[in-house]
């Protein structure tokens, strides 16, 4: 049997991993930028995280949500206390996309409606409901082309509450800073309106922070720095720190009774163990200050380099975009100066979604990678 040719490889074949460094079968070593898509968020093999992941592991790994885990309860107190969202109630699942399909699905039973408002260039997810709402034709298959999501441009206040006059819409789902569409960040005032309309017209309000939550933006969401509260807010990637688990955080206003919502692998011991030890890190380490405080210098040096036309992004969610594709450019950084860095779907732009806790001497030898690649380019 061959596997499904999805995925374009890269042939490099990371077997240890230490804080921000990977280490290939050939013994060379490289510094991580982009974690895995955002997920190494504490750092590759911490060693409270290998602790209390093996402990668990010693007692029991899994058990279904028909019986009492008492880690669970340990996660949601730990949960409500670093976010601020004490008085939610949290679902647990596997991933970003199983977390914003019961979201969708949580609005929808609440508000009796099936209509979606999403924004430009946005990205959800690839299962059902959560690939509908993301606008990309070319990963939507016939069966999730519904006609149950419209989109409207990002930051755009202009034409929004039109939207909200049909009267059909269950939710409207935004991300706390776009990822995949390149480092996006909404606005301020643009999050506020979107929050005052859905009071208004009774409509739910998720937040997607899978990539930009637990500390990424230097708060621990970033739509935190707006000062505005989601109705549901979903969770996934630097959640575990590379354990498969997801979540959603859901307002006090919604209403649970039994097999409402559902899953098997959820909230089983070893996903909780995992993410509790990311949440005790993160408190102990002070990760989500580090985080906003180290970003400011490194994006300032950024500005300044020769052909970046903009640097997007809060905290270690930085999107650096250039005045050429910059595919050539990450080539370079991986194989000439064993850097890992993340593209997007805007060909211009590189993303940077390095561990919480990276070393500014880290940060300093991208720079100079940087720089000398920039310095050939232009």
């Amino acid at each position: 049997m061959k596997l499904f040719d999805v995925y374009p490889l890269y042939d490099i074949e990371p077997v240890r991993a230490e804080g921000e460094f990977l280490w290939d079968s050939k013994g060379d070593r490289y510094l991580d930028l982009y974690g895995g898509h955002a997920v190494i968020s504490i750092g590759h093999s911490h060693p409270y995280y290998i602790q209390k992941v093996t402990e668990q592991l010693n007692k029991i790994g899994f058990y279904s949500n028909s019986v009492n885990i008492p880690l669970q309860k340990e996660l949601a107190d730990k949960l409500g206390l670093i976010s601020g969202y004490n008085d939610y109630s949290l679902f647990l699942i596997n991933s970003g996309a199983e977390a914003v399909e019961n979201a969708l699905k949580l609005a929808s039973f609440k508000t009796g409606k099936k209509k979606v408002l999403a924004f430009s260039k946005a990205f959800h997810g690839r299962t059902s409901a959560a690939v509908e709402v993301t606008e990309n034709l070319a990963i939507q298959a016939p069966i999730n082309r519904n006609g149950h999501c419209v989109f409207h441009p990002l930051n755009k206040i202009d034409g929004l509450e039109a939207h909200f006059l049909q009267g059909d819409l269950s939710s409207v789902i935004i991300e706390g800073i776009q990822g995949v569409a390149g480092v996006n960040v909404p606005d301020n005032d643009f999050l506020k309106k979107i929050r005052s309309l859905c009071s208004k017209h009774k409509v739910v309000l998720i937040l997607d922070e899978i990539q930009s939550g637990h500390g990424r933006s230097g708060k621990f969401f970033a739509h935190q720095h707006a000062d505005v509260k989601a109705d549901i807010i979903c969770m996934a990637k630097g959640m575990g720190n590379g354990f498969p688990i997801g979540g959603i955080l859901i307002s006090p206003d919604f209403e649970a009774s039994h097999g409402l919502l559902g899953t098997t692998f959820g909230g089983n011991h070893l996903a909780c163990a995992a993410a509790i030890a990311v949440l005790d890190v993160i408190r102990s380490e002070n990760l989500i200050k580090h985080a906003g405080e180290i970003a400011v210098p490194f994006s300032q040096e950024l500005e300044s380099m020769p052909g970046v036309t903009e640097v997007r992004g809060k905290g270690l969610m930085i999107g650096i975009e250039f005045d050429y594709n910059i595919d050539k450019l990450r080539k370079k950084l991986l194989f000439s100066h064993q850097i890992f860095t993340g593209n997007s779907s805007n060909k211009n732009t590189i993303r940077i979604l390095p561990t919480l806790n990276i070393s500014s001497s880290s940060l300093d030898m991208f720079l100079e990678a940087l720089k000398k690649e920039v310095s050939v380019v232009v």
